[in-house]
């Protein structure tokens, strides 16, 4: 975490969301305050304003994909930076008031990513009800609790919390979907590169050049950068213009990144840094994979070398 370790946090709420859960994994939250934000843009105006040292936001799913709301809000306003990714699995539960059944239920509280992975239960098990999006799953429990809707879809903390009696537990239709948290900062230096890391960009790309794209991925490729998202979202300024969110192995420390930002720099029309930080690491048993090795001829160390021989070919040594 770049400067003074941070203190207050906020995230993602209200209480008994999977955000709260991916949060309190971070030692430095379990020890600081915890805020509940109503909605993403809400959670990351108050880092930009000075309020919270950093926030806890969903970024993409396994199962529904991107949160587009998240990198709407990293790609817009005054810049933030991602120091920190937590990946939890997650799990859904059904919840309502007790005494209320399945038959009963015309309402189903869910935020969209929830509703997204428990589709085919829904179908199966509730096709008549209508499903009405809320900001949050902790909203979702919330409204169910108060009556607003007969039932949530939400975490078992959720339901927990809430006081609600679970109908069905594990419904969504993937047993193994995880969702990807990011933790942003205020800019600063980013944390140390450790081997094993994930940088983060926002590209523009220049709508008036030929194969634009397409020469964005040769800057990385070229240098045996592995590119492993890439995700767009319209910029709001007309019809067909979009930007390209970049998920990249490697630290902006390193030789090969940092010459394959130059060459984005050259090349697109804007390109916004969102951070440099650690990959998750899974524990307890979960799968652990490693880093992606530089081919042959493109490791930091043959940057070096060849930097070196460049150099002295100046200095009139041939060797």
């Amino acid at each position: 975490m770049p400067g003074t370790p941070p203190t207050r946090f906020v995230y993602l709420g209200p209480e008994g969301t999977f955000a709260e859960q991916a949060l309190r994994t971070v030692s430095a939250a379990d020890r600081g305050s915890r805020t509940p934000a109503r909605s993403v843009g809400e959670a990351l105006e108050s880092v930009r304003a000075g309020e919270a040292d950093a926030a806890l936001v969903p970024l993409e799913n396994s199962i529904g994909g991107a949160v587009g709301v998240t990198l709407d809000e990293l790609a817009e306003g005054e810049p933030l930076v991602i120091t920190r990714e937590v990946i939890l699995p997650v799990e859904f539960v059904l919840g309502a008031r007790p005494g209320t059944t399945l038959g009963s239920i015309r309402t189903v509280a869910a935020h969209p990513q929830a509703s997204t992975q428990c589709r085919g239960w829904l179908r199966d098990w509730l096709p008549e009800a209508v499903v009405v999006d809320v900001l949050s799953n902790g909203a979702a429990a919330s409204g169910a609790a108060t009556g607003e809707y007969d039932a949530a879809i939400c975490a078992p903390v959720g339901a927990a919390r809430h006081r609600l009696e679970t109908l069905a537990d594990k419904i969504a239709d993937h047993a193994d979907a995880v969702t990807r948290f990011a933790l942003v900062s205020r800019p600063g230096p980013p944390p140390p590169p450790t081997g094993d890391d994930v940088t983060s960009l926002a590209v523009y790309i220049a709508h008036d050049r030929v194969g634009a794209l397409l020469s964005v991925l040769m800057e990385l490729a070229v240098r045996g950068v592995n590119l492993t998202r890439i995700e767009s979202r319209p910029t709001g300024e007309a019809l067909g213009r979009y930007v390209f969110f970049l998920d990249c192995t490697g630290h902006v420390a390193d030789v090969r990144l940092g010459e394959a930002l130059q060459g984005l720099r050259r090349v697109c029309a804007d390109v916004r840094f969102l951070g440099s930080y650690p990959r998750h690491r899974w524990l307890e048993g979960g799968p652990v994979d490693r880093p992606v090795p530089a081919p042959a001829g493109l490791s930091d160390v043959d940057y070096a070398d060849a930097a070196a021989w460049l150099a002295r070919l100046r200095a009139g040594d041939p060797t």
